[in-house]
């Protein structure tokens, strides 16, 4: 089983709550004007890396460490739902096997709504779920959102656990809303900027002579891991 991923970083800890790893898996049908990572959006198949690969990148980034979860993003992560469904059992059977605690988390462009009628099996895999397009002309108002209209739903006890004193927080909760990777000549920013964001950052770099070549929100970065 192959799955088309864009990127994957550990630790990510401004997706969620805690130290996470985060899986940005490649394609989306969505398309949400606005989105900062536009660089998802095609479906390519020079994307596809097998599933088994994934699942063992998992288990070694995290062998040793203290951490709490992981956050499928993209792209439209059920915009593959068989290969997202053997992401999430190979998730289940390590949690399951290794005694292990953590939550799984997954975004989506789509509406709730649909997702309940087309992938109510994936759902009930997830310990908690933030649905919904994503919409430009609304404000940032809640922790890990990127716009007002996306709830977070728990759909699990564990997941209702971990997120319920996290339901109504506001954007800023955390502190923090962006972290920043460096890896070669590429800078990973991971997180939900506030509008304009990453553009004022582009402006205030070309000023002190440093340009990007290609940048998520445009569409130009290429994948990695």
């Amino acid at each position: 089983m192959n799955i088309a991923l864009n990127k994957a970083h550990f630790p990510v800890t401004v997706l969620g709550p805690g130290r996470r790893i985060g899986l940005w898996l490649q394609g989306c049908s969505v398309g949400c004007p606005g989105c900062v990572s536009q660089d998802t959006w095609a479906t390519d198949a020079g994307h596809r890396v097998p599933l088994a690969e994934v699942l063992a990148w998992c288990r070694q980034v995290t062998h040793g460490q203290a951490w709490d979860g992981v956050t499928i993003s993209g792209g439209e992560p059920f915009d593959q739902p068989e290969a997202l469904g053997a992401l999430l059992d190979g998730l289940h059977r390590w949690r399951h096997e290794r005694h292990l605690d953590f939550d799984i988390l997954c975004y989506s462009g789509h509406p709730l709504a649909r997702l309940q009628r087309d992938h109510a099996a994936l759902l009930a895999r997830l310990d908690a779920l933030i649905p919904e397009p994503y919409v430009d002309k609304q404000p940032m108002t809640h922790l890990w959102r990127g716009s007002a209209n996306q709830p977070l739903v728990c759909w699990s006890e564990r997941g209702r656990r971990r997120y319920a004193a996290h339901m109504d927080a506001p954007a800023d909760a955390q502190g923090k809303r962006l972290q920043v990777g460096i890896s070669g000549q590429r800078v990973w920013w991971v997180g939900l900027p506030a509008r304009g964001d990453l553009q004022a950052l582009e402006a205030l770099c070309e000023q002190r002579g440093l340009t990007f070549a290609a940048t998520s929100w445009r569409g130009g970065c290429p994948p990695g891991v």
